[in-house]
């Protein structure tokens, strides 16, 4: 079999190679539709595994005219060489492309949904509501966008989430997390938060005029709790998504104080976790997010109830609080801080850790995705 991987970025979407890895395990071919562009990270990252790389005749910027519609019958070409046995897309740019470029053309189309934020617009589910039965098979990437979904009338949908490499991500050993911290500058008795995410600048279609990961409600929050607890340091890894994401970034930090630390990357996130306490997801929108990472690490997370979030902790393994709700975030923060100086906040990591393995780990969603290919192309 032959799957002809469709996806808007060659820079992000990572979290498809556990997919096409175990594809290929299989025996079949794998074949990747990237846009036009540089040399990113997933398209690297497929060279380095010899996955052939077909450069889309369509960037996926969908604007009106002659050029638009070229690059849609350019990429209906390109697929009809590749001749694929399923086509497979990740992100709404790419479903909407392969569905306008495929019409009319009898291929099996497996939808696989990396996030629910474009359902939150109320135009965007008026059209999808149609679109989504171009689709042979929706999977949601969580059991919220499959229940999003299912609401629209999709006559097939699954969840199976893209998962997290616990092997990885996985807990850090006493020296480890000693030099964590000692890179942090902080001592065994500062309780150490972290938020790992790209700063997104505000979308025109949802949560106008805010950024959907919630940085500006935790920083909120960490005004008023580092006021009661100097003992703690916030660290942010995330730099801006694009220009207007750094521009939005600039904005947020008027709200940082002494107290927090902001670097736009490093080389390893596993080095931000280690040396942290404590993960906080404030999204507004969001599929599970950092949350995973954290979980795998053995690091306890403060999540909100946006999206699939709720479905990363349980009241064990870390705490659930309404969105853009400050006041209960920052409640949050200071039972944690209890449990920190308790010495209990052990067994709260020990737990997220246990149910990230069991829930979320990439290997056994890569095997479900590869078990509902080979599905779709026998049907």
């Amino acid at each position: 079999m032959r799957v002809a991987m469709v996806i808007k970025t060659d820079e992000g979407g990572l979290w498809t190679l556990p997919h096409l890895d175990e594809l290929r395990a299989r025996g079949h071919e794998a074949v990747a539709v990237l846009p036009p562009g540089h040399e990113g990270r997933l398209r690297k990252a497929l060279h380095d595994r010899g996955i052939e790389v077909v450069q889309s005749a369509f960037d996926f910027r969908f604007r009106p005219g002659l050029r638009g519609l070229r690059g849609l019958l350019g990429l209906r070409a390109q697929l009809k060489r590749l001749n694929p046995g399923v086509l497979h897309y990740h992100l709404y740019a790419s479903a909407l492309a392969v569905r306008l470029a495929t019409l009319g053309w009898d291929v099996p189309k497996v939808h696989m949904v990396a996030g629910p934020l474009y359902l939150e617009s109320r135009l965007i589910r008026a059209v999808e509501r149609l679109l989504c039965r171009l689709d042979t098979v929706v999977i949601g990437g969580s059991r919220h966008t499959e229940r999003r979904y299912r609401a629209l009338g999709a006559s097939r949908t699954t969840a199976i989430p893209y998962g997290v490499d616990v092997e990885r991500f996985s807990p850090p050993s006493p020296a480890y997390r000693a030099a964590g911290r000692r890179a942090l500058g902080v001592t065994d008795d500062t309780f150490v938060v972290c938020m790992v995410a790209y700063v997104y600048p505000p979308k025109r279609l949802t949560h106008r005029g805010r950024g959907i990961k919630g940085h500006d409600v935790l920083l909120k929050a960490w005004r008023e709790f580092a006021r009661e607890r100097p003992d703690s340091r916030l660290v942010l890894l995330g730099g801006g998504f694009g220009p207007a994401g750094a521009a939005y970034k600039r904005q947020l930090q008027a709200l940082c104080t002494e107290t927090v630390d902001w670097y736009d990357s490093v080389l390893d996130v596993r080095d931000c976790y280690a040396a942290a306490d404590v993960s906080v997801s404030p999204s507004l929108s969001e599929n599970h997010g950092a949350a995973l990472e954290a979980g795998a690490m053995g690091v306890p997370s403060i999540v909100s109830d946006a999206g699939a979030l709720p479905e990363t902790v349980d009241p064990a393994s870390g705490w659930l609080v309404p969105r853009d709700d400050v006041a209960a975030l920052v409640q949050a923060l200071r039972e944690a801080h209890d449990e920190f100086r308790a010495g209990t906040l052990a067994a709260r990591a020990a737990r997220a850790r246990e149910r990230t393995v069991a829930r979320f780990a990439h290997e056994p969603a890569a095997r479900a995705v590869a078990d509902l290919l080979e599905r779709v192309r026998r049907a």
